[in-house]
């Protein structure tokens, strides 16, 4: 068999490996570690959900739905945004139900980044957002956020903006940093771009997480801004079911025409069980209603125990992340740091730099607090030792 050979293939993400989630939770379970990397739940959803689209199967809704989802979905999800945000979208024609956010973000770069495009990218940022645009021939044009405290430096993403910036990608509340924008900010952004035909993809999944009785500001609540974007919001986020895979995207109909050309192709239709039983669920709002209040004690309580410690907990305003600054522990570099904690303290965290191209080093690692209680003070017991 020695004649046979796989032909060389030019890699289109060649700069790509694995990925520090995977590393780290790699990692954790090796050294049975409280894995407060990766950023997913480990409770229950509500098991009126799950009855829900049991319901649905058994009901036989198992086979191919409308390309952009079902109408009784879209049309919860326009009455959400609705009430909350005061903007109307038409549920026929501006409401995309798609596989997650991660496919919502790509689609939405597809559909409007050409080759030679540039696309404004805010870090640290989700890992997705890069090799989406260089996927569709886009250039990144990197801006940092203010270190430390995360806010948005507007005189630098108004240097970025060119005649080829064809978009900017802008996530509130923020991950990994767990900052909210403003009113103002979002303002401020909407006045930066009024002058030009810049699109925003607005990446709005942690939008039920907030805390301090502070608003999230949806692009959708800003008609200028609205009118250029494409809101992407999450069920697995909002619902605990990260591994359902299943979000929407809000965007006026021109957008949303362009958008549907490219998901008709790279997914086409999603999963119609789970449509039917969140477009039940959701007739009741008090489910993400009361999101911010039940992430709110878990990170007061989480908040309360690294503060005996001398890791420094960094404001959560959003998300269900909390980075610490761990300046008064080592001054080991970020991955090391992480490496250290899960193999010697028995905690798993992602380093900071790993949302920065490069990497940039603040002495910062990201937990997630978005566990049992049992589980976060386990984590607090052995953090308990620094």
């Amino acid at each position: 068999m020695s004649h046979l050979r796989t032909p060389a293939l030019p890699s289109r993400l060649p700069h790509v490996g694995t990925t520090i989630f995977t590393v780290m939770s790699a990692l954790a379970a090796e050294c049975k570690a409280v894995n407060l990397g990766q950023g997913f739940p480990d409770f229950d959803c509500d098991a009126r959900l799950v009855d829900e689209v049991t319901r649905a199967m058994r009901e036989g809704l198992n086979q191919y739905p409308p390309m952009p989802g079902i109408m009784p979905l879209r049309e919860v999800v326009a009455g959400k945004i609705e009430s909350l945000y005061g903007y109307r979208y038409d549920p026929v024609t501006e409401i995309t139900v798609t596989a997650g956010a991660t496919q919502a973000i790509l689609t939405a770069v597809l559909c409007c980044v050409h080759p030679g495009d540039e696309v404004i990218v805010l870090e640290p940022c989700y890992d997705s957002y890069a090799p989406n645009v260089e996927l569709a021939g886009g250039t990144v044009v990197r801006v940092a956020l203010t270190p430390r405290t995360f806010r948005p430096d507007f005189a630098a993403i108004a240097g970025a903006l060119s005649t080829r910036t064809r978009a900017i990608i802008v996530n509130s509340p923020h991950n990994p940093s767990a900052t909210v924008w403003t009113r103002a900010e979002m303002l401020q952004l909407a006045a930066l771009l009024a002058p030009t035909d810049v699109l925003l993809i607005s990446d709005e999944v942690y939008e039920h997480m907030v805390f301090d009785g502070t608003p999230h500001v949806s692009a959708s609540s800003i008609p200028e801004l609205a009118a250029r974007s494409f809101v992407v919001s999450s069920f697995g986020k909002t619902f605990h079911v990260t591994g359902w895979k299943i979000g929407t995207v809000a965007a006026p109909a021109p957008l949303t025409a362009e958008f549907r050309k490219v998901h008709q192709f790279n997914v086409f239709t999603v999963n119609t069980p789970m449509q039917h039983g969140l477009a039940s669920y959701m007739g009741d709002p008090s489910p993400y209603l009361g999101l911010p209040a039940f992430y709110q004690r878990k990170r007061d309580l989480f908040a309360a125990g690294i503060g005996k410690t001398r890791l420094k907990a960094l404001h959560t305003a959003g998300t269900y992340f909390q980075c610490v600054d761990y300046s008064a522990v080592s001054s080991l570099p970020e991955a090391d740091f992480c490496q250290w904690l899960t193999r010697e303290v028995g905690v798993a965290a992602i380093p900071l730099s790993a949302f920065y191209d490069g990497g940039f080093e603040q002495g910062i690692a990201r937990l997630c607090f978005a566990k049992k209680d049992d589980t976060l003070n386990e984590a607090l017991s052995r953090l308990a030792k620094l």
